[in-house]
């Protein structure tokens, strides 16, 4: 008897000061997948596929939702000036950089959002970036230590967490939840019929940070 695939895991970063979140769904296979969720009105934006690994604890989100920091292994890139992994600086829910460091490892790598516009990188990240892919109207620190992690608020569930409105919020099975008390739970999206389709990013997440 044949069984399903097993549905994407999914891990989700909400944004400080804006009803934004960043969805990272990981699956089919080796793919990962990012989408925007606008938490206020529960509407989700596909953007960037990749085949590769994103570590979604070592990413971030700018306060106002706008920028995302994340950590990304490529093996095939280890002989290109990219080395097999980095950490890069894009406009949600896409990955073209607009600011990346080669790492060559998965040791180090990743970072946060201290500001809008200001960084930590993870201690042992490499300080210069790429020279096609130079951080202008970006500031950058190094030192870097925090990660994102589940609040482990369902038993069960892959990830859990609070939203900004502070609703309880898990996913399962390829599927975002609302767990609106001890006996409701509404599902907010499912992802389980996704299919990888890469494609560039539109002009408006290829935009320098200083435009």
């Amino acid at each position: 008897m044949s069984t399903a695939p097993p549905g994407p895991r999914l891990f989700i970063i909400f944004a400080k000061n804006a009803h934004v979140a960043a969805i990272f769904a990981r699956g089919p296979t080796n793919w990962f997948h990012v989408i925007r969720w606008d938490t206020r009105n529960d509407t989700f934006e596909s953007g960037a596929w990749i085949c590769g690994r994103l570590y979604p604890e070592r990413c971030d989100l700018s306060q106002d939702g706008e920028l995302l920091l994340y950590f990304v292994h490529q093996g095939r890139r280890s002989r290109t000036s990219y080395t097999s992994a980095w950490t890069g600086i894009s406009r949600l829910p896409w990955l073209h950089a607009l600011g990346l460091w080669p790492q060559g490892d998965t040791w180090g790598g990743g970072g946060h959002f201290e500001t809008n516009r200001r960084i930590s990188l993870a201690a042992g990240s490499l300080q210069q970036p790429h020279p096609e892919h130079i951080p202008y109207g970006l500031e950058v620190n190094y030192g870097s230590r925090e990660r994102r992690s589940s609040s482990k608020e369902v038993a069960g569930a892959t990830w859990s967490g609070r939203d900004q409105s502070k609703r309880l919020i898990f996913t399962a099975n390829g599927k975002v939840h609302w767990q609106r008390d001890e006996q409701t739970v509404q599902v907010l999206t499912d992802f389980n019929d996704d299919k990888p389709a890469p494609c560039e990013a539109p002009a408006w997440a290829r935009r320098p940070l200083t435009s």
